[in-house]
C-alpha cells in the first residue's frame, strides 16, 4: 500500500449541532426537513447502489430529512454555487480538488467542523475549517479489457493509431478528473510546457470534450472508447456492473506508474438555506458507520484514519494501487494558477 493512503471519512452523528454564525435564511426555510447537496459525480450508483444511495437513505430514515441531490462536474458545481451566492440553493457541496479550494476562496463555504473530522488527516481537510474529505480516492485511467488484452502502460503508447477516436478524457477546468489529467501530465512530464506539448499530440486521438467523467465509463465498457480517464473509487464501483472496465495508471517510457490522492471533499455552503440540516448530513457522512461502508459499497477509501476496512473491496483496492508511486500535488499553486493552466491546455489542443 502506498504511503499517505487516503481514507474515506463519513461522520454519522445525529446529535444536536452548535449554532452557526452564518445566516440560515427565513424561518420557514430553516424548518424544512430537507437538505440540498451539490456534488461531483462518482458516489451515486448507476443502479441506485452507490455509497450516496445507501447513506442518503439511512440519513433520511434516521432524521426524517430528505436529501435533494444535484450532480455535475466539480467545476460545474462550484460555478453553479457561485452564481447563486446571493441566494444560495445548496446546503452542502462535495467536489474534488482543486475545486473545493476554489469554492473556499470564493467565500462559498462557511466554517464547520464535522464530528469525526479529528480522525481525518490534516492534508485531507482545509486548514481554515471550511471543508473535510469524506471519501478518499486516487486519480486513474480505465481501458476496455475485452478489446485490449493488456492494459496500456505509458502515456506515449496512447499516441498510437490504435487509439484514434477511441480515447477521451473529461474537460480540464470543468471536471475534477479532467483537471487531474493536467496535474498528472505536468508531474510526469516535468512541467507545464512538456505536458502541453504531449497533450497537443494526444489531441489527434481524442474524441472531444466531456463535462462529466462518469459518462465515459459506459462508453469504455461498450467498446466505443478503448481508454478514458477516471478515478479509482468511481471506476471500481462501476466495474461491478461494467465487466469490461480495467483500471490503470500511465507512466512515462521507462518510468513508474504514478497517481495522486483525489478525495471527495465536503463543505457547508455559506448562508445555506438549511444550515442545521447540512451540518447533520456532514456529521453523518463522517460517522464511523458511514465510513465503514465506503469501500464495501462505494469502492473508495475511508477518510477516517481510525476506520480500517477489511472487506473484499478494500483488499482489491489495495492491490490496484500496489506498486503505484503516489505524489502530492502543490494544491496552493494549482489553486492560484488553474486558470492559466487550463488556458494553456485550450491553446495547445485548440479546445
Amino acid at each position: 500500500m502506498p504511503r499517505n493512503t487516503p481514507r474515506i471519512a463519513l461522520a454519522v452523528s445525529l446529535a444536536a449541532t452548535p449554532l452557526l454564525t452564518a445566516c440560515v435564511g427565513n424561518s420557514a426555510a430553516a424548518d424544512e426537513k430537507v437538505v440540498t447537496v451539490y456534488s461531483a459525480d462518482g458516489l451515486k450508483g448507476e443502479k441506485g447502489d452507490g455509497w450516496y444511495d445507501r447513506i442518503f437513505k439511512d440519513f433520511e430514515k434516521q432524521t426524517g430529512i430528505k436529501v435533494e441531490y444535484v450532480e455535475g462536474g466539480s467545476g460545474e458545481m462550484v460555478q453553479r454555487a457561485a452564481r447563486e451566492k446571493r441566494n444560495p440553493q445548496a446546503d452542502v457541496i462535495v467536489t474534488l480538488p482543486p475545486f473545493i479550494q476554489q469554492a473556499d476562496g470564493r467565500g462559498l463555504l462557511q466554517k464547520y467542523t464535522p464530528k469525526g473530522s479529528d480522525q481525518v488527516s490534516g492534508a485531507d481537510k482545509g486548514a481554515d475549517g471550511t471543508w473535510t474529505s469524506v471519501v478518499n480516492n486516487y486519480f486513474g485511467f480505465i481501458y476496455n479489457k475485452k478489446e485490449l488484452k493488456q492494459a496500456p502502460t505509458t502515456w506515449e503508447e496512447l499516441l498510437k493509431g490504435t487509439y484514434k477516436n477511441k480515447l477521451q478524457y473529461s474537460t480540464p477546468g470543468v471536471a475534477g478528473d479532467g483537471t487531474a489529467v493536467l496535474i498528472k501530465a505536468m508531474h510526469d512530464f516535468g512541467g507545464e510546457k512538456p505536458a502541453m506539448d504531449y497533450l497537443a499530440k494526444l489531441q489527434s486521438n481524442n474524441v472531444g470534450p466531456s463535462a462529466s467523467t462518469g459518462k465515459l465509463a459506459p462508453k469504455v465498457d461498450k467498446g466505443e472508447l478503448l481508454v478514458a480517464n477516471g478515478d479509482v473509487q468511481m471506476n471500481f464501483a462501476q466495474s461491478k456492473t461494467m465487466p469490461n472496465l480495467g483500471i490503470w495508471f500511465p507512466a512515462r517510457d521507462g518510468g513508474k506508474p504514478t497517481t495522486f490522492a483525489l478525495p471527495y471533499a465536503a463543505g457547508l455552503v455559506t448562508d445555506a438555506p438549511h444550515s442545521e440540516n447540512g451540518t447533520k448530513l456532514l456529521d453523518f457522512m463522517l460517522s464511523q458507520d458511514a465510513q465503514k461502508q465506503v469501500s464495501e459499497i462505494g469502492g473508495g477509501f475511508s477518510a477516517r484514519q481510525d476506520v480500517k476496512a477489511t472487506d473484499a473491496n478494500a483488499t482489491a483496492l489495495a492491490e490496484i494501487i500496489d506498486g503505484v508511486e503516489v505524489f502530492e500535488p502543490d494544491w496552493d499553486d494549482i489553486d492560484q494558477n488553474l486558470t492559466s493552466y487550463v488556458d494553456a491546455w485550450k491553446s495547445a489542443t485548440d479546445s
